[in-house]
């Protein structure tokens, strides 16, 4: 899996549309407000960043595609492998560690003391038994350039808030473009006090060759 990590590193060192991170991050954040501010609900500010998301993955990813011309992935923990170390790094220049959720646990959520549920266990030293069952992964971001200088007040946490959930639809939309559907999630988050901040993939299906319509 070591060529897709220089593959990563090498388009987010082409990319010529790079973005100040404070100037992102304050960009994203003043979208969030604005969203609280419209909605006045948290869970409907949650849908619509993952609306957003899924619109800009479905967008996204012709770009991904024409600039890495990398072979379509032969299973899930492949494209576990390239979600990271390629679409992260190429777009976001982070690159979230890999693990996968054994086929008979019990889906993933945070436990009350924010600590994640999930053992995890990297996706190089994982069994060929995992290879070929596990239909979950889990994203963990040591960075996360959406929440940078970001504090969440007491009302935004006790209403739901999943601040970065613009995220999760990016994954989405950018995965069924490619035929493959999913559902993403995030388990965890530092700014709600957790230990770690996880997005949770789950494989569902392959889908018929034609481009899902972009949620409005």
């Amino acid at each position: 899996m070591r060529q897709y990590k220089s593959v990563g590193e090498e388009l987010w060192r082409q990319n010529p549309n790079k973005v100040n991170s404070e100037l992102f991050s304050l960009t994203y954040g003043a979208l969030v407000v604005q969203l609280i501010k419209d909605f006045e609900d948290y869970e409907q500010v949650n849908i619509q960043l993952e609306k957003m998301g899924y619109n800009i993955g479905t967008r996204i990813i012709e770009d991904f595609l024409a600039r890495t011309n990398l072979p379509r992935c032969t299973d899930i923990r492949e494209m576990a492998e390239v979600v990271s170390k390629v679409g992260f790094k190429m777009f976001l220049n982070i690159t979230p560690a890999v693990s996968f959720l054994a086929p008979s646990a019990s889906t993933p959520s945070a436990s009350a003391d924010g600590a994640s549920m999930l053992k995890t266990a990297s996706s190089d030293t994982a069994s060929a038994e995992g290879k070929s069952t596990s239909q979950e992964f889990v994203l963990q971001l040591a960075e996360n350039p959406l929440a940078e200088f970001v504090e969440l007040p007491e009302e935004a946490l006790h209403g739901g808030l999943w601040y970065s959930n613009v995220l999760t639809g990016v994954l989405r939309g950018a995965l069924e473009m490619v035929q493959i559907q999913t559902e993403c999630n995030f388990v965890t988050d530092v700014l709600r006090g957790d230990e770690t901040t996880e997005i949770r993939v789950k494989f569902l299906r392959f889908l018929d060759e034609e481009a899902p319509p972009a949620d409005d």
